[in-house]
């Protein structure tokens, strides 16, 4: 470039500039516009255009221009970064919207569901187009989800070209539940999630996740307290303290939320209460009082309820008593027999068991 073309330029730019800046565009910024000052044009600075900075609300791609736009995610395997190898899985957690649920009685209800959609990625893959996971579930919004997992699961598995998939829905599920002795009832909401699984054989696996919140009222603590006011005549308490199992099941056949709870409630006697008034809350302690319980206790009554269930292929229990007493929790876990559900649970898991209102 001659130094007469350079100087035109810089000419036709530095008017450009003062043009601009006696409009000043809503964007630009100067902390300090009296010591503002500009950077030195170069031959970089002299080729370089300012876009458009109006959205354009007339602008509607065609089909034909939406093929021409970048797919980085479809691209050549050349586009992986890091090592080319598998991917178990990959996709999208907390989407959320509202879906329909049958209930047990015959009635449905819709709720706020916290969707996680994964699938696996084959080493030559540079990666999905997550979005399809979304779209699989809008198309069956109206429907009851959960009994249509396994062709939704089919049809992302299929769009993504992927040898297995994976589905949870997490949600809070209301049940009314009546006072202990007042004539009154509130609604408990209990956490589920709803998974399914689908390999590359095509075989499909259905689990539910039931947490159960409950107080536990400590055996030795009882024994401790009464010694002291009978030999003593020492006024005390003993120990108690909101606890939660989460109870994992496979199933084929409809095990419905309700039966979870009914099931939790008969091994368990005393769960948290809803509208309390006084004789409500002296029949909760005198609960307590005929149902004292040790973490290991906890586990072995679920398990004798669930292990009656024919309908219940497997199942995992995870108690955790938090503890009044300790800084610390009580924990159990037990399984049905020859279980395929996993008794090693991380610290995150344990963590996710504390009961938030």
């Amino acid at each position: 470039m001659t130094m007469q073309k350079t100087n035109e330029l810089v000419k036709e730019r530095t008017t450009t500039m003062s043009q601009k800046n006696n409009t000043i565009n809503k964007y630009e910024w100067f902390d300090d516009v009296e010591s503002h000052k500009l950077a030195k044009e170069n031959e970089h600075s002299l080729k370089y255009h300012e876009p458009n900075r109006e959205y354009d609300l007339k602008y509607k791609p065609t089909k034909e221009d939406i093929e021409t736009f970048p797919d980085l995610q479809n691209g050549p395997s050349s586009l992986i970064q890091g090592a080319p190898v598998a991917i178990q899985q990959v996709g999208i957690h907390n989407f959320r919207l509202p879906l329909k649920y049958k209930k047990k009685d015959g009635g449905d209800i819709e709720l706020e569901t916290k969707v996680t959609g994964n699938v696996s990625l084959a080493a030559h893959k540079k990666g999905i187009n997550m979005s399809r996971i979304m779209r699989s579930f809008y198309k069956f919004k109206d429907d009851y989800v959960f009994g249509k997992l396994d062709e939704i699961l089919l049809k992302y598995k299929d769009d993504l070209e992927s040898f297995d998939a994976k589905i949870g829905l997490h949600f809070s599920y209301p049940i009314l539940q009546p006072s202990l002795r007042s004539d009154n009832a509130g609604y408990q909401y209990y956490n589920v999630t709803f998974e399914g699984n689908i390999d590359d054989k095509g075989t499909f696996k259905k689990i539910l996740h039931f947490d159960f919140v409950y107080s536990s009222a400590c055996p030795c603590s009882y024994e401790l307290a009464e010694h002291a006011r009978k030999y003593r005549n020492q006024a005390t308490v003993s120990h108690s303290q909101r606890s939660v199992a989460r109870i994992s099941i496979e199933f084929d056949e409809v095990v419905w939320i309700e039966d979870l709870q009914e099931i939790c409630s008969r091994a368990l006697k005393t769960e948290t209460q809803v509208v309390v008034k006084r004789e409500d809350e002296m029949a909760f302690a005198e609960l307590n009082g005929s149902y004292l319980k040790f973490v290991e206790d906890a586990a072995r009554l679920l398990y004798a309820q669930l292990i009656k269930d024919k309908r219940i292929k497997d199942f995992r229990v995870i108690c955790s008593h938090q503890e009044s007493l300790h800084s610390h929790d009580a924990v159990s876990v037990i399984l049905a027999p020859n279980s395929k559900f996993c008794s090693d649970i991380p610290h995150e898991l344990w963590s996710s068991l504390i009961h938030i209102s």
